[in-house]
């Protein structure tokens, strides 16, 4: 981002505002460093599950078995959004070639457009929980004034499908008829908007060959298996959630308005160390794969993590409160230090 876009925003002292845990610096260098090798060891292993389990689809399509291994499918599928996300930062490779090509493919799998979401998430980390409107992610991570059933129903598989006039499918199709969303207009710099509009054109493009695929094989596997696997992803909302759902907003302390929990090993593996929410944001140039180090070096200023059932026991009672008082927020206790 140039200093003329970041003053765009109002983003060029914006940096220094926040609260930053103490590290020695040279622990924080070295914890920032990035490796080719831990980010082919991730992506091997996502690419090596994510083929059994589509061929595991195919052999079982027609049977029981199908919807296990498709949910399972589609669970893992939502991991390309924690690769997107390494990619976007350029913290997954240490090479930039392999963050950008992997970003790019981990943006169709996640139907982020790329140019609009690398835009978009840098000003998430600039105004994160803002009340400024500058989040544009805060619809979907901070928690606004929303009731219980509309809070339940996101956990549904295919909730998404009653939605679609709001998804982000909509958004990519207006952009690709040049349609200016208020996203493009507040967020992307007019020199990159028609890079967004040509990436989301190359996107319908790929849903309409998948759509023409399945008239090609006579199935609507192709469909399922590359184009609504997002629709089925409720196991994945439930750890994502946690993000900062129901904290404060406005307020220029990560420990706030972002929370960390704590996952087993492969939902952990699928988030690829995100739940390490706060250390994340603090932190944003420490690769994922290094978070539960940064952790250590400075737990004791953090609040302590959580596991899923504590977040969502705080979580809950929060959606109530907040939709009737739209000024509530969960108060966290932090470290006398």
């Amino acid at each position: 981002m140039t200093e003329e876009q970041k003053t765009q925003f109002g983003m060029s002292n914006i940096s220094n505002e926040w609260f930053k845990a103490k590290i020695d610096k040279r622990k924080l260098k070295e914890l920032s460093r990035r490796s080719d090798y831990e980010g082919w060891k991730h992506i091997i292993l996502y690419t090596l599950i994510m083929s059994i389990l589509g061929i595991s689809c195919i052999y079982t399509w027609g049977s029981f078995w199908f919807i296990p291994i498709y949910l399972s499918y589609c669970m893992f599928w939502g991991g390309a959004d924690a690769i997107w996300h390494e990619c976007g930062h350029r913290t997954a490779f240490k090479t930039r070639k392999l963050n950008d090509f992997f970003y790019h493919i981990a943006s169709y799998m996640n139907n982020f457009e790329p140019v609009r979401w690398r835009w978009s998430h840098s000003l998430h980390h600039s105004y994160t929980a803002s009340v400024d409107p500058h989040d544009f992610e805060a619809e979907e991570t901070i928690f606004l004034n929303s009731s219980l059933i509309a809070f339940i129903v996101r956990f549904i598989p295919g909730y998404n499908f009653f939605i679609i006039h709001k998804s982000l499918y909509s958004e990519i199709i207006k952009h690709a008829f040049g349609i200016e969303t208020r996203v493009m207009k507040e967020c992307i710099p007019k020199d990159k908007k028609q890079s967004c509009i040509r990436s989301s054109r190359v996107f319908v493009l790929l849903w309409l060959l998948t759509i023409l695929s399945c008239f090609v094989v006579n199935s609507i596997l192709p469909v399922l298996l590359f184009l609504v696997p997002k629709f089925f992803i409720f196991m994945n909302v439930v750890w994502g959630l946690t993000q900062h759902i129901g904290l404060k907003e406005g307020s220029k302390d990560h420990r706030q308005s972002t929370r960390s929990v704590r996952l087993n090993p492969i939902f952990s593996f699928i988030y690829w160390k995100m739940e390490y929410h706060i250390e994340h944001h603090m932190f944003p140039m420490v690769p994922s794969y290094n978070l539960p180090k940064l952790y250590e070096e400075i737990k004791d200023q953090l609040p302590k993590p959580q596991t899923l059932f504590e977040a969502y026991k705080e979580i809950i009672p929060a959606v109530i409160k907040k939709s009737k008082d739209p000024n509530y927020f969960i108060p966290v206790k932090l470290p006398n230090n």
